[in-house]
C-alpha cells in the first residue's frame, strides 16, 4: 500500500526509482546471461543438434538422394538407370570440386570398404562428358567396377544421405541396424565398455581423494591458524601450476626408467622395472593428485564450521573417542564430503588430457574417444552422440545424488 502522507508526485517518483533500479539490475545481469549462453548453452545445444543432424551427404549429392526416395530398398532391384546417371553426373562434379573424397569418407562409414571404390570411380567419370553421363552414366559405373551392381552399396548411400538420423546414438550404444532394419547388437563392443570403465576410474579417483583428503582436511580445520594457513598454501599450490606440467611430472615418476622404478631397484625391492605408465593405475594416480584439492576444500570448509564442543561433550559423557568420532563428528561432515565427491566425480569422468598422456590404451576414458572423433576422424556427429550420452549419464547421476543427499543440504561454511 502507498503511504498516505506521500504526495502524488512523490509516489510517482518512488515508482520511477523502483523501475530504474530494476532496469539497472537487468543491465548488470545481461552480460552474465550472454556469457552463459555463448560458453555453455550454445555449445551444448549445438552438440545435441549435431548428434542427429547430418546433412553432409545430402549437400554433396542432393539430386541422387531425391531420386533414391522413390526407390524401394526391399525390392531386390538396383535403382533405375536415370538415378544412376544422376549419381554419375554429381560424382563428376564432386571430383572437379575436390569433394569426392569427402563423399567417399561419409559412405565408407555406412559401408566399410567403399571409400576406394568411390574415389577410383570419380577419377573415371571425370574423363567423360557430362552429356554422355546423363545418358549412359549407369553403364560407365558398371564398367568401372562391378561393385556398383550390389544393392548393399546403394542402400548404404541412401542411408548415409538421411539428414536426420539416430544411427550415431545406436553406434554410441554399440548397436546397429541389420539389413531388415531391426536394431541388433554390434559384434564389437567398444563404447559401452568404455563408459563403464570411465565410471569405475572416476569412482576410484573419488574414493582415493576422500581417503587422502579427509584426514588432511580434519588436521587443517583443527590445527593452529599459522600452521593451517601454511599448509593451505600447499593445498592450493597445484592451482598455480600448469596441468601439463603436473601430468608430465607423473610421466617422469612412473615411466620404466623413472624415479619410482629407479628408487625401488636401488633399494633392491624389485629386480625389474614395474610397468606403471600407460595403464589404468597411472591414470588413477595422476588424476587423484590433480583433483585432490577439490575434495579437501569443501571438507575443510565444513569442518571449520563444526563446533568442537560437540565432540568434547560426547567424550565427557563417557563415549569412546572412535565411536564418538563416527557417531557425532563424521555425520556433520557429510555435506562437505558430498560436495567434494560430486566435484571430483563429475570433473574426473570428463577429463581427457591426463588419461591421454599417462593412461595409454588401458587407461583411456570415454572423453578420449570423443576427442579422437572430433580431432582425428572428423566424425563430429558420433562425437556429439557420445558427448550427449555422457551428459545424460552425468545428469542422471546428479539427479540420483540430489534424491539421496539433497543439494539443499550442502551448507558449506
Amino acid at each position: 500500500m502507498s503511504n498516505p502522507e506521500l504526495t502524488p508526485d512523490e509516489i510517482k517518483q518512488a515508482d520511477h526509482n523502483r523501475r530504474r533500479s530494476k532496469l539497472l539490475a537487468t543491465l548488470f545481469v545481461i552480460p552474465l546471461l550472454l556469457f552463459i549462453f555463448v560458453t555453455f548453452v550454445a555449445p551444448i545445444g549445438t552438440m545435441l543438434y549435431r548428434s542427429f543432424y547430418h546433412p553432409t551427404v545430402y549437400e554433396l549429392i542432393p539430386n541422387t538422394l531425391d531420386a533414391l526416395d522413390d526407390w524401394s530398398e526391399d525390392g531386390g532391384e538396383l535403382p533405375p538407370n536415370p538415378t544412376l546417371n544422376t549419381f554419375a553426373v554429381e560424382l563428376k562434379s564432386l571430383f572437379e570440386e575436390r569433394l569426392s573424397g569427402k563423399l567417399a569418407e561419409e559412405i565408407n562409414r555406412a559401408l566399410p570398404g567403399s571409400s576406394s571404390l568411390i574415389k577410383s570411380t570419380a577419377r573415371q567419370v571425370s574423363r567423360a562428358d557430362t552429356a554422355e553421363l546423363e545418358i549412359s552414366g549407369a553403364a560407365l559405373l558398371f564398367d568401372t567396377n562391378s561393385k556398383w551392381q550390389q544393392i548393399e552399396l546403394w542402400q548404404a548411400i541412401k542411408k548415409a544421405g538421411s539428414v536426420f538420423t539416430a544411427d550415431y546414438y545406436l553406434t554410441a550404444l554399440d548397436l546397429e541396424r541389420d539389413p531388415s532394419g531391426e536394431i541388433v547388437q554390434r559384434g564389437t563392443q567398444i563404447y559401452l565398455d568404455l563408459y563403464w570403465k570411465s565410471l569405475k576410474i572416476a569412482f576410484y579417483i573419488t574414493l582415493l581423494t576422500a581417503l587422502i583428503g579427509f584426514p588432511l582436511a580434519w588436521y587443517l580445520a583443527n590445527a593452529p591458524t599459522r600452521v593451517a594457513n601454511t599448509l593451505m598454501i600447499f593445498v592450493l599450490l597445484p592451482f598455480w601450476t600448469s596441468l601439463l606440467v603436473r601430468t608430465t611430472s607423473w610421466i617422469a615418476l612412473l615411466q620404466t626408467n623413472g624415479v619410482v622404478n629407479s628408487t625401488l631397484q636401488s633399494l633392491h625391492i624389485i629386480s625389474e622395472p614395474l610397468e606403471m605408465m600407460y595403464t589404468q593405475f597411472a591414470t588413477v594416480i595422476a588424476m587423484t593428485h590433480i583433483l585432490l584439492p577439490f575434495m579437501i576444500l569443501p571438507l575443510y570448509s565444513v569442518m571449520k564450521g563444526i563446533d568442537p564442543s560437540y565432540f568434547r561433550a560426547a567424550l565427557s559423557l563417557g563415549a569412546k573417542p572412535i565411536p564418538a568420532f563416527i557417531r557425532i563428528y563424521l555425520p556433520m561432515t557429510v555435506p562437505g564430503f558430498s560436495a567434494g565427491a560430486l566435484l571430483v566425480f563429475i570433473i574426473s569422468i570428463g577429463y581427457y588430457i591426463t588419461p591421454a598422456l599417462v593412461g595409454g590404451t588401458e587407461g583411456q576414458m570415454i572423453s578420449n574417444l570423443i576427442a579422437f572423433h572430433m580431432q582425428s576422424s572428423n566424425n563430429w556427429e558420433l562425437a556429439a552422440a557420445l558427448g550427449s550420452l555422457l551428459l545424460l549419464l552425468i545428469t542422471l547421476l546428479y539427479w540420483l545424488y540430489d534424491r539421496l543427499v539433497g543439494i539443499s543440504n550442502l551448507k558449506l561454511g
